[in-house]
């Protein structure tokens, strides 16, 4: 199966990855683990480009995370599901929905049909949006990155693009209070995905 994590920087997705993870592997189950973006050489300089780097238009950093996101399924993803091993991914498709297509204003549709041709139209099993006060959020950030800097306003428009994509896409789009303890999160995502775990 294919998982992602969704949300706001601090939210918990890295946590609940690993705890995936750890489930998972318990239960003897092959588990490939990744991030976006990154996960790849082009992927990791991408990363370091779009979090670090200058200013840049919101249809390059579209088209950039675009760029990671067809490496990282060629190279890691897709070879994983072929094989049979589950991927956990921290970010995927909806963290460009989400902060160029909805909260850069560049379109829903339009960013989607570019990340649908990136990744040949790769999309998870499930996604879980971990949802988080954006205020709460930015505390948990030690050092915000170039996109996080971009102040409360931006971080509110991009929590409000989640809670429309959890909507949007109810069969795949999983909306996971973040505020609730991690172990109690961790049982609510694999009570949902019981229906996955063969």
């Amino acid at each position: 199966m294919f998982v992602t994590f969704e949300g706001l920087d601090g939210s918990g997705k890295s946590t609940q990855a690993e705890l995936l993870r750890e489930r998972l592997e318990a239960a003897g189950r092959e588990v490939v683990t990744a991030r976006e973006p990154g996960g790849t050489p082009l992927g990791e300089g991408v990363r370091e480009l779009v979090l670090n780097g200058t200013e840049m238009t919101a249809w390059a950093e579209a088209a950039l995370f675009a760029a990671a996101r067809a490496e990282l399924v060629d190279r890691v993803i897709a070879p994983a599901l072929e094989r049979g091993a589950d991927v956990i991914c921290d970010r995927y498709i909806d963290s460009s929905l989400a902060y160029q297509g909805i909260a850069r204003g560049l379109g829903l549709e339009r960013v989607l049909e570019l990340n649908l041709q990136a990744t040949r139209g790769l999309l998870p099993d499930r996604t879980f949006v971990l949802l988080l006060d954006p205020e709460e959020s930015a505390g948990r950030v030690a050092e915000p990155d170039r996109i996080e800097r971009e102040g409360p306003d931006f971080r509110a428009r991009v929590d409000e693009a989640y809670r429309r994509l959890a909507e949007l896409f109810r069969e795949r789009v999983v909306a996971v209070d973040a505020a609730a303890p991690a172990q109690e999160t961790a049982e609510l995502i694999h009570g949902q995905l019981r229906d996955l775990v063969r």
